[in-house]
Order: C-alpha cells, then structure tokens, then sequence
C-alpha cells in the first residue's frame, strides 16, 4: 500500500495497482464537506448565528450543510471550524457537528497564549459565521463513490467520571465527565454512518475501580458502546490475575498482542479482532510499550513477558490485511503523562509522540494508530511521511473525545480523505447520559463508606508534577508522622486528583491516591538518596516530592549532576549516612525508573497509603496546606 498527500492536501492511499483520485480547489472560494451517498438538496439560507446553542437549535439529524466561504474571512473560518491546514478543502459537516466545532474553535481561541488576541479572533470568528457564509442543507446519506467512517476514541480515561474545574481555560467553568462524553458520543451516532468506538488503555484507577476491582469501568464501557481497548499499565493496579479474570467482563476485545506468559509463546492477552459494521471490516490491534510496563508495581506484572511491540504488530497486519477495509492499531506507550490537572496549558509538560511515529515506520499496513499513556494530545493529526499512518491521541481523563472521520472510495476501499480533531467534553453543551448516570449512581450507593469524612484541610491543595506540590508534601509529611522515618518520599505520578477545601471524604483520599501498595521503612545511605534525586531532577517521571530534607539543585546541569546540596535538619547528608526512609511499595520496589529503592531492605511496614494518610488527618482538627521551599533549584533560569 502507498500513500501520499494530493495537490489539495487530501490523503490519498492505495494499493499496488489501483487507481487513485485528486481533487482540487479555488483557495478563495473553501467548501467543507465530506462525500456522502445519496445526497439531496433541501433548502439554502444565509446562515446567522450568534452562538453554538442557536446553532444547535438549527441543526437536524442527518443533514449536512455546504458552506462557501470567500475572501480572508472566510479562510479563517474554515481553517478553525475544519481545525486543519488550509488546503484541507473537503470536510462535510452536520449542523450538530459544526456545532462542536464552533466550540472547540472557542475553545482553542480561548486558549490562545496571546490573551490581547483572543477577543478580536472571537469577533472574527462570529463575523465570518454570520455575515459571509451561505449554506445549502442537504441529505446526510452520501454519494455513491465514497464511504464515510467515523472513528472515535479516548485514552487514559482512569475513571475521571466527573467534569472537573476548568481552571485553565478562559470562559469554560467546567470540562469532562463520562456521562456528558457519552452523550456526545451517542448524538455522533445518531447523525454519522458507520461509527466505530476505540480505547487505547488505562480505564482503571481511582476509588470506585478500586472497590470494584475494576468492574465498572467495563461496566461504563459496555453501557458506552465501545467496539475494542488495547491494555494500558493502569489495567495491572490489582495484578495481572485480577485483570485477567476482569476482562472476561467485556463483550468487546481487549487487546495486547505483545503480552506472553514469562518465558513461554503463550499469550496473556488476544493480539487483534476484527471489527465489522455496515459492511465495513476493520481490523484491530492493541500493544503496550516499554515505558508504559516500567510504571507497574514490578511484582504485579512479574509472571509476564511484554515484548518489543513491532514483531507483534506485523504479524498481527499480515494476518488481517487482506481480509479488511482498515487496520486500526491501539497504542499504550510513550513517556509517561504528566499527572498534573492542567498539564494541557503547561507547555513545560507536554509530551512527544515520538514512539509511536517510530513504530509507524517500522510496520507496513497501519492505516490508523490511536495512541494512549503520554496523554499527548494531537489537535490534528500526524500522518507519517513514510508509511501515512494516521496518528491521533487525546490529553486523557474523558477531558476530549477523539474524533476522526475517513472517507474510503466505495468501491475500492482505498482511503481517499480524513478530517480528524479532538472535541472539547463541555458540560455546559452536553447534559449527562441517563444511563451512564445511573450506573454510576448504582455504583456509588454501594458504597457508602467512601462518603465518611475524614478531616478538613484549610485550603485546596493541588498536584504539581515537575515543582513542589501541596498534595505531594502532604503524603510525605503524612508518612514521617505516622510511620516515624527520618524521610519520605512521593512520587508525582502516583497523585491523580488534587485535594479539596474544607471537608475531605474517603473518596477524595482513595481517588488522590487509588493505587494499593503499603507505605514501606527502608533504611538507605546519603548515597542511595543522592542517586534517587538525581533521577528525579531528569525530570523524566515528574519531581519526586519529599519530607525531612532540604535540597537545592540546577536544573541547568547536566543530568546526574543536578544535585547541588542535600541537607537534613541544617545539616549536610553524607554518603555513609543511614537514614529510615518511608516510601510507597511502587518506589519501594524500583518503580518509574527509581531502582536504587529496590536495593534496600525493607525494615517496617507502616500499612497501607491511603490508610497512613487517613490517620494522619485524625491526628489534627484541620490540614494546613505544607510548606514549600524544600527543594530550591538555583539554577539561571529558574523562576524563584
């Protein structure tokens, strides 16, 4: 199969042998549209619209509309509505479906780092809707040489079933939630042929997966409707048994075609499915990279082997290639995300996609690759200049619903055209799924000890991942005080949800903390400890968050000579020095790359972490927020 980009920018991709088509376009005169069958002219109006909701108003299932926009304005509404280069010219859209993508437009002008620009590009935005565009509504079935798909999907939802403050973003209160994406999700289905609904892995995590030994993030997910999950790191919180058991929950395929029993070619997992709807064949695989197996508890994954991923994709493609329109793979790989509620503004924390465009060179007949774990959200999507493998992942947490919609020649099969975004989860537009809600609210009656208040704290706290954090520092002062060590150690990725004011729940603590290992004394040298800040000062899973030293580093220096001085109580920690350190089971056994945890012995078990912080809210009335200025880099371009 080859693949290349024609002169209108469309995405051409055939097989050896067949024909392919262009298309072209007058750059002054945008037509955003997408082939359809049996299309039917219905009315034309001027379109005059003040916001998304009149929009709304005006849509209906199944229609579509044409809109011609001309001269300058009209090419930035068609660059922000299409979310795509320019000479993308042919992107057909619902009037729903124009609906969202004036929000994400708002949504991404919002956003913009310039703030003095965001109000013209608004006043642009509603100008060009309401004063140069011309629609003409028409039947949403299609012509007879094209067929639409439309592929949805999410990563790294980790049971972030609830919208959450939308604190980054300017004029949006609110974001996320399962139940508000499943409606988004289920009024795409309703108004677009040929849906199909993808996972790329992490679906546990968090108070009620845990209860449930995960249970009802299936459970959701049968409700939902997804059609295949690769399996992400997130999947062995309870050990690789408990998940192995779990899966048998789902009617869908859960998929890991480079999981084997450890030393054996039995697989742990099925490698790949096919996928078929509307007479359309889509073949699917899912994999995990080495990465991702590097933030399990090392002796929850033990008995398996998860091998190199590109020998188990080819396979996998040969097998399915000739029997299907699309191969889809599902990726859990990459550096692990930044857990860090507003990662997606912080540009310090973004992640690359670099793994996954390697392993879309390596393999041959990929057509789309959904990828999971960086959370590396890609506002379009990357096509790889060797093999055109369309490549797309969200930020995570049900924050974004993955959207990208093929257009194959009816035909031929062959992919002609993609028209790819990621859409905003506003709760303000999507009202909660019925279903899904009262799923959830079945699940939560169950357990009503979760709701039991445990403490207060005087002020929010939040997570950091590469700075000092309030939550951080709060575990780790939880741990000296009540296992009794010299220090204690955090690390960033095991915080998944920031701390409220005032009152704190059992489900707040187990959803900051979800995970099940114990707090664990070791006794480590000044040596080991240097070590373990070294590699946190990488930076490469976050700054580990600490109690009972006092640290400066540079940020400037090469890695492995960051640390600058390391003190205790005023004075300077020696290599030789023996210090009582407290820390999770993760890090105690080597987890996120900190293996010189795993050389020390175990000296006490102070239970589990989620149980040590519980105990120390009931030591005191109310939780101050801690003191920062633990960990000082004095580096040039260090901000404090």
């Amino acid at each position: 199969m080859t693949s290349q980009i024609s002169s209108s920018g469309m995405l051409v991709r055939s097989r050896p042998g067949s024909s392919r088509s262009s298309s072209t376009c007058n750059p002054q005169t945008r037509t955003l549209r997408t082939p359809a069958t049996g299309m039917r002219a219905v009315s034309k109006r001027a379109l005059s619209v003040g916001s998304t909701s009149s929009l709304a108003q005006m849509a209906k299932p199944h229609s579509r509309i044409f809109v011609t926009c001309t001269g300058m304005v009209g090419e930035f509404f068609c660059s922000v509505m299409a979310q795509a280069p320019l000479p993308r010219m042919m992107c057909q859209h619902s009037m729903a479906q124009t609906t969202r993508y004036c929000a994400a437009s708002i949504q991404t002008i919002r956003g913009n780092p310039y703030p003095m620009l965001r109000q013209p590009l608004l006043i642009l935005l509603a100008l060009s809707l309401t004063t140069f565009c011309a629609c003409d509504v028409v039947d949403a079935g299609g012509d007879a040489q094209n067929t639409t798909v439309t592929l949805l999907f999410t990563n790294d939802v980790e049971s972030a079933y609830d919208p959450i403050p939308a604190f980054w973003l300017d004029g949006q209160e609110m974001i996320g939630g399962i139940a508000e994406m499943t409606t988004l999700i289920k009024e795409i289905r309703r108004e677009e042929p040929n849906v199909f609904l993808f996972d790329s892995g992490d679906i546990f995590t968090g108070a009620l997966a845990k209860l449930t030994e995960g249970r009802l993030a299936f459970e959701l997910m049968i409700t939902m409707g997804y059609d295949a999950m690769a399996i992400g790191n997130h999947e062995f919180e309870y050990g690789h048994e408990v998940f192995a058991w779990q899966k048998n929950r789902a009617p869908f395929p859960v998929l890991g075609a480079n999981f084997f029993y450890k030393d054996t070619p039995h697989p742990y997992a099925q490698a790949h499915a096919i996928i078929e709807r509307n007479g359309i064949r889509i073949g699917v695989i899912g994999i995990m990279g080495q990465d991702a197996v590097s933030a399990i508890i090392p002796s929850f994954i033990e008995p398996l082997d998860v091998t190199v991923p590109a020998g188990a994709v080819q396979r996998s493609v040969d097998e399915l290639r000739d029997q299907v329109d699309l191969i889809v793979l599902l990726t859990h790989q990459g550096k692990t995300a930044p857990m860090q509620t507003d990662a997606e503004s912080d540009p310090r924390l973004q992640r690359d996609i670099d793994a996954d465009i390697r392993l879309a060179g390596a393999v041959s007949g990929v057509d789309v690759l959904f990828a999971g774990h960086a959370d590396a959200g890609t506002p379009e999507p990357i096509v790889h200049e060797k093999t055109g493998t369309i490549i797309m992942q969200t930020y995570g947490q049900a924050t974004h619903l993955g959207y990208l919609q093929l257009t194959l020649n009816a035909d031929t099969r062959q992919l002609e055209g993609y028209d790819g975004r990621l859409l905003p989860v506003d709760p303000a537009l999507y009202a909660p799924d019925p279903e899904i809600h009262a799923k959830l609210s079945a699940y939560r009656s169950a357990y009503p000890e979760i709701q039991v208040v445990i403490g207060r704290t005087a002020a929010r706290m939040n997570r950091r991942y590469i700075e000092e954090s309030d939550v951080g520092h709060l575990f780790a002062d939880a741990f000296i005080a009540v296992a009794g060590t010299d220090v204690a150690f955090v690390h960033s990725g095991s915080l998944r949800k920031d701390l409220p004011g005032g009152d704190v729940r059992v489900v707040d603590l187990l959803d900051t903390y979800p995970f099940v290992d114990d707090v664990i004394v070791k006794e480590m040298t000044g040596e080991q400890i240097r070590r373990a800040l070294e590699q946190s000062f990488t930076l490469e899973r976050g700054l580990l968050q600490v109690a009972g030293l006092e640290v400066t580093y540079d940020l400037s220096r090469p890695e492995g000579q960051r640390l600058v001085s390391l003190q205790r109580n005023a004075a300077p920690v020696l290599d030789t020095d023996r210090l009582r350190v407290a820390a999770p089971g993760f890090l105690a056994e080597g987890g996120d790359l900190y293996t010189m945890f795993a050389e020390a012995d175990a000296i006490g078990n102070a239970g589990k972490v989620s149980d040590v912080v519980a105990a120390y809210f009931a030591q005191q009335d109310q939780v101050g927020v801690p003191s920062r200025q633990r960990q000082i880099d004095v580096g040039p371009s260090s901000p404090q």
